[in-house]
């Protein structure tokens, strides 16, 4: 993709820009300007690239990579082997002799603090785990908007997160927690790293379906409207993302049941060491599986181009140049930013509500590992059917992005609700075993589609040729989120002694954050990304680089 100043055609009225923000608003000055997707001005647009095509092959090898990338190595099975660890190496407070057992809290020797306790070490590992994520990715994403290397940055985060999935089969004794540690701390940011570059892609995959290289070759000819192309694009964009969650599902499901296989076959429920031993192995698993379904991804997928570098510059300097630039001018996306700030507070209400509903789960009921495999079984085949719903009902009655979210909005704050009223009574509330099955039930079929169509809403506010850069921005936010909430309501259920207490704060809000929502207009974020890139494309590249390109 060559410097913003071209990116497709129409003339730039509300009902006019397409997806991506490719056009400038019309002044009284200069009258309508002819734009499309990207920018590019109506004598300048080419027909798209035939060998740039989405085959059927690589969009379905871009689904199977998830199912790899689902978290269950380093984000589920990792953070449970290193806490094991983390107690098996520990001590009682005030008692170095003594084993941690559930009388007093359990402490190592930990950043400066010779008893510091199992709790604060992992909430201090997640914190150094999250500010290098911030940098790391900040500076990677505005960097990987340049260039065709992009692949690579998702294939060297696959191969470290491999990598560190088999490595823990060698920490299997509570004298290696140090090491544990640093596993756990490079595995996180390994595991967001392969998820955020893996989902940036999905916008210019959407792009060059086949379908939408020839809407974009019929809208050049005058055949179609910007509004149907935009409709189109739009419902691309759905579809990529729910199937590819749709066939995560599915996948885990399998993934799992072969999971419940190994775990018998180890005996893992004998003694403590054949649990600690059955958790590397299976991390070390689910790393292999993730080995497995990224492969066919990385020979298929093709490197597609992204902006042209500017003259003077360097792959060096340019994330950095481009970071600093956007942080400066991403205010004058108004709509990105509000959607930004919805996104940070939704994602803490659900992320602290599924927090919640977990410790209740876990002081009401005493699953064992079978019972509790059984529950994820029953949450993952809901999602998949969730998502399939979801998906159904948007693509045959043309439903927006924006109004699928709203219904998923709807869905968390409803969690909410039902979780509060187990403040004024035990019948209902998180308090019987049947509604932690009802519960997974509903989160798949009707929370879950979060996943998806926040992810969807993030392509539709932010300009096109920026995804990496955005995806790492919002994906930050996401992550500062999950430190807030969960330290709000803990300090609320301590306060009240009652932990269904936390789900009034979550309540509320949910509804702050609902109230974003009607200010949120996806045809003025459009007009906006437009004029963000025409900005950017004058402080980048030269005239004579803006002028080449126009011509290319």
């Amino acid at each position: 993709m060559d410097p913003p100043a071209a990116r497709e055609k129409v003339e730039l009225t509300s009902a006019n820009i397409v997806a991506g923000g490719v056009g400038e608003e019309p002044t009284k000055e200069k009258g309508p300007v002819a734009v499309v997707a990207g920018g590019l001005r109506e004598e300048e647009l080419q027909p798209p690239s035939v060998k740039d095509v989405v085959t059927r092959k690589e969009l379905w090898a871009y689904y199977a990579y998830y199912i790899g990338n689902s978290g269950l190595s380093l984000f589920n099975f990792a953070p449970t082997q290193f806490q094991n660890l983390l107690q098996l190496a520990g001590h009682n407070l005030g008692d170095p002799t003594t084993p941690c057992d559930d009388s007093v809290p359990c402490v190592l020797p930990f950043a400066g603090n010779p008893e510091r306790n199992v709790a604060s070490i992992v909430l201090i590992c997640n914190g150094i785990s999250f500010a290098l994520q911030v940098v790391l990715f900040l500076v990677i994403g505005s960097l990987a908007d340049f260039g065709r290397w992009r692949p690579w940055i998702l294939i060297g985060f696959t191969a470290l997160s491999v990598g560190i999935s088999i490595g823990w089969l060698g920490v299997e004794e509570a004298s290696k927690w140090e090491v544990a540690t640093g596993l756990y701390i490079v595995g996180l940011i390994a595991y967001q790293g392969s998820l955020t570059f893996w989902t940036s892609a999905f916008p210019q995959l959407a792009r060059n379906l086949p379908e939408m290289q020839e809407s974009q070759a019929r809208l050049i000819s005058g055949e179609t409207t910007p509004e149907k192309h935009n409709q189109l694009d739009s419902l691309s964009r759905n579809r990529i993302a729910n199937m590819a969650f749709a066939v995560c599902s599915c996948g885990e499901v399998v993934v799992l049941a072969i999971l419940v296989g190994i775990l018998f076959a180890l005996n893992s429920d004998a003694s403590t060491e054949s649990n600690t031993k059955a958790l590397s192995v299976v991390c070390a698993y689910a790393g292999a599986v993730w080995m497995v379904c990224a492969m066919p991804h990385f020979i298929l997928e093709k490197h597609r181009p992204g902006r042209k570098l500017p003259e003077g510059s360097s792959y060096w300097t340019i994330g950095f140049k481009v970071l600093w630039k956007a942080l400066i001018k991403i205010r004058k996306l108004t709509d990105t930013c509000l959607y930004l700030a919805m996104f940070f507070l939704m994602s803490d209400v659900l992320n602290t509500t599924v927090t919640v509903i977990s410790t209740l789960q876990y002081s009401v009921l005493s699953f064992n590992t079978l019972q509790l495999t059984y529950l994820l079984i029953v949450g993952i085949v809901a999602q998949a059917a969730g998502i399939l719903l979801f998906w159904y009902i948007q693509k045959n009655w043309r439903f927006s992005t924006r109004t699928m979210f709203i219904v998923v909005c709807v869905g968390i704050i409803l969690l909410t609700i039902w979780g509060m009223i187990g403040c004024w009574t035990t019948r209902f509330g998180f308090h019987n075993e049947w509604e932690f099955w009802f519960y997974q039930a509903f989160y798949g079929l009707v929370v879950c589609p979060w996943y998806s169509y926040s992810q969807t809403m993030i392509s539709e506010v932010i300009p096109v040729g920026t995804e990496f850069l955005m995806f790492a921005l919002f994906g930050s936010v996401g992550k500062t989120s999950a430190f807030i909430g969960p330290f709000v309501t803990s300090a609320i259920s301590a306060r009240t002694n009652n932990t269904s207490s936390a789900f009034y704060f979550l309540f509320a809000l949910g509804i702050v954050s609902c109230t974003i929502l009607p200010f949120i207009n996806i045809e003025r974020s459009h007009r906006q990304c437009a004029r963000f890139l025409e900005e950017e494309a004058r402080e980048l590249y030269t005239e004579a680089e803006r002028v080449k390109a126009e011509r290319l």
